[in-house]
């Protein structure tokens, strides 16, 4: 099942499989690890459209609400 990251749920682990975004926003994901194919894990995400806190490469990362709806996951098997 492919879902964006802000439907997650912590602790839940997937795989990136496609960023939607313009040139800026794909730079700015990238520089932070954040590209298709790697191994993502939620770690927690905050109440109403906070910041969502993510795991790749034993790294955690703060990303927006918004970066994070553009980042779809396929998640189970």
């Amino acid at each position: 099942m492919i879902i964006d990251l802000t439907q997650m749920q912590p602790g839940e682990s997937g795989v990136i499989m496609e960023i939607c975004g313009g040139y800026g926003l794909m730079r700015r994901v990238q520089s932070m690890g954040i590209r298709t194919g790697k191994k993502i894990t939620k770690v927690s995400s905050h109440f109403w459209r906070g910041p969502q806190t993510v795991e790749i490469d034993n790294l955690q990362i703060a990303i927006s609400f918004g970066m994070a709806r553009r980042i779809l996951v396929r998640v189970g098997k």
